[in-house]
């Protein structure tokens, strides 16, 4: 790429992963490419099991591919997870129930050695952004699921990376939590122009959140279609009863079905 051209955030090139087992080897990603440009927000939508978030975690350097190669930022998946140039946000919040919602919040910051004054402010900064100030003294179990998932941002959110990967974050909330989840991460993405890689099995959320929605296959996880969002920014949730958006929704449901997902 020329020199002073940026770099996308995430590039997969013929990317397969076989995982060895006891009995016969199992292929959770199968020939995999696909290009992500920095500031995109996408989502990743196929059943359980088809390598959703298997695909994510090669992103992240939490496995490796058999073949094919992986690039964040311009650099190897390894080298990205070294230069702690991604944070990710897990199905369930993973709060330490012993530390309060600061103390949480400035972990990372504190496992990497940042003074307490200057952790201490990126995390006030962090919380701020998701909507929690004046709950820094509250410990986990005080707060409601979507408070805590919200948490769970702003400590991902705390190292200051370019790149938000999401694995199904609001999956157990329910759906008035979730709806008002989904337009608040709308928000912050507006804000703060992350790239973000979101983990769902819905398809109404996939609409509404991502630009580009990635469908993927049952196993061996593979692309089966990348279909564009058009809907415009910013989007409310008044949006989903447009005609434009249940033409992508149907989109994303014919690709599905052309996979044999409901099989």
């Amino acid at each position: 790429m020329p020199e002073g051209v940026e770099q996308p955030a995430v590039v997969a090139q013929d990317l397969s992963l076989v995982f060895q087992t006891a009995d016969t080897p199992v292929t959770a990603l199968s020939n995999v490419n696909l290009r992500i440009e920095r500031g995109e927000f996408v989502s990743f939508i196929g059943p359980s099991g088809c390598g959703k978030t298997t695909l994510m975690r090669v992103i992240a350097d939490l496995e490796k591919s058999t073949s094919g190669s992986m690039q964040v930022n311009g650099v190897s998946a390894e080298e990205a997870r070294l230069a702690r140039a991604y944070g990710y946000v897990f199905q369930a919040a993973a709060l330490y129930p012993w530390r309060n919602v600061l103390k949480n919040v400035m972990l990372p910051l504190e496992i990497i050695g940042v003074p307490l004054p200057a952790r201490r402010e990126r995390a006030l900064k962090q919380l701020a952004l998701v909507g929690l100030e004046g709950f820094e003294r509250k410990y986990p179990w005080q707060l409601s699921g979507g408070m805590q998932q919200r948490v769970s941002i702003a400590r991902a959110l705390a190292l200051e990376p370019a790149l938000l990967l999401m694995d199904e974050p609001f999956g157990a909330l329910d759906e008035i939590t979730r709806d008002h989840l989904n337009e608040q991460l709308l928000r912050l993405w507006e804000r703060t122009g992350k790239t973000v890689v979101f983990v769902t099995h819905s398809i109404s959320e996939a609409v509404f959140l991502a630009n580009r929605i990635v469908v993927m296959s049952p196993r061996p996880g593979r692309i089966l279609e990348i279909i564009d969002n058009p809907i415009p920014g910013p989007r409310k949730l008044d949006v989903r009863d447009s005609p434009e958006f249940a033409a992508v929704a149907h989109r994303v449901r014919e690709a599905l079905r052309a996979g044999h997902s409901y099989d």
